[in-house]
């Protein structure tokens, strides 16, 4: 009998997730039947997504959502053997047992010398995230501008690799002057730290004078409202993300998006990576090619233990990883 240590959801977030939001329970498992397997975590995910998504798909008391590499600790199911690793999405758990249709193998030709936690970040739906986001949505062009904020993050700092890849110039702003480091190391042409800049209209307009093709929206709210107004005629922004507002408790008021988007016929799509599940293998396997040739660098923050995963979830939140979050069991 194996005992799974879980993260419940004991109370909805009200404002800013805290720690008492949070319980820890354990829950004996039973034993596998006939084409069932047990896993065991070794990474965990917390993402962004996670504070709208519980609200809206979750009641209290349920274990929290979230994805995983998991390892196979024991099969009854003849098409997975012990020992392999897979993404599940099974939630804050150490073990689970599942009948193996709900996973996916790590993508093939995966080098050993890669970190099996890539699976969750840059190798895995928030790689897709960008990889989708600016092929699909922004539709970018060799020789535009594209802008991307929360532009040190697990998505971001994605989105200005495959912009420079696919020959554009790339303009980041992050929340400190280590992510801005970050980001010009990683190849962006412009950054800067949107907490330290006396304008950021003025902070916008130094780094792309000529405006921008391209933007790809994390954030939300005033940040948006403010860079529309020096998007280019005909650009296109694309609205992966609103974390400057998963935690009011109050919806922000305005400024409105018409004028702009009329005067400059903009087009703006909301998107989730969702959409291109078929097309998964396709972006898995580019990403990773691009990270074994050395063309997308990677950065995780890890924080070890299970039993951090709370901390970890809000520390994400708050901005304080540099690129993808991760907890290792």
């Amino acid at each position: 009998m194996v005992t799974a240590k879980v993260w419940v959801l004991k109370k909805h977030f009200e404002g800013f997730p805290k720690t008492s939001n949070f319980d820890l329970k354990k829950i004996e498992l039973p034993n596998l039947k006939d084409g069932e397997l047990l896993l065991e975590s070794v990474f965990l995910s917390v993402d962004p997504y996670m504070r709208p998504y519980s609200r809206r798909d979750m009641k209290e008391g349920d274990i929290m959502i979230g994805t995983q590499v998991a390892r196979i600790v024991e099969s009854k199911n003849p098409a997975f053997t012990v020992g392999t690793f897979v993404v599940a999405r099974s939630g804050w758990r150490t073990h689970f047992i599942s009948d193996g249709k709900d996973l996916q193998l790590l993508p093939s030709g995966w080098p050993e010398s890669l970190p099996k936690s890539l699976a969750l970040g840059t190798v895995g739906m928030p790689g897709l995230t960008a990889y989708f986001g600016l092929l699909e949505v922004c539709k970018m062009k060799p020789g535009e501008t594209v802008l991307v904020n929360a532009a040190a993050g697990a998505v971001g700092s994605v989105v200005g690799q495959l912009a420079k890849i696919g020959g554009c110039r790339v303009v980041g702003c992050a929340g400190s002057d280590e992510k801005v480091a970050y980001l010009k190391k990683i190849g962006f042409d412009e950054a800067f730290n949107y907490k330290t800049v006396t304008s950021l209209d003025e902070a916008l307009r130094k780094a792309s004078p000529d405006g921008y093709d391209c933007f790809f929206d994390n954030v939300g709210g005033e940040f948006t409202s403010i860079a529309i107004n020096q998007m280019k005629k005909y650009g296109r922004i694309a609205v992966c993300g609103a974390i400057s507002q998963y935690n009011d408790s109050v919806p922000q008021q305005g400024p409105y998006m018409q004028v702009p988007m009329i005067f400059k016929e903009l087009r703006m799509e909301g998107f989730i990576v969702t959409r291109w599940n078929n097309r998964r293998e396709e972006g898995l396997k580019a990403l990773l090619k691009w990270v074994v040739e050395g063309k997308v660098k990677w950065h995780e923050q890890v924080t070890e233990g299970f039993e951090n995963m709370p901390m970890a979830f809000i520390g994400m939140l708050k901005g304080e990883n540099l690129g993808k979050a991760i907890v290792k069991v």
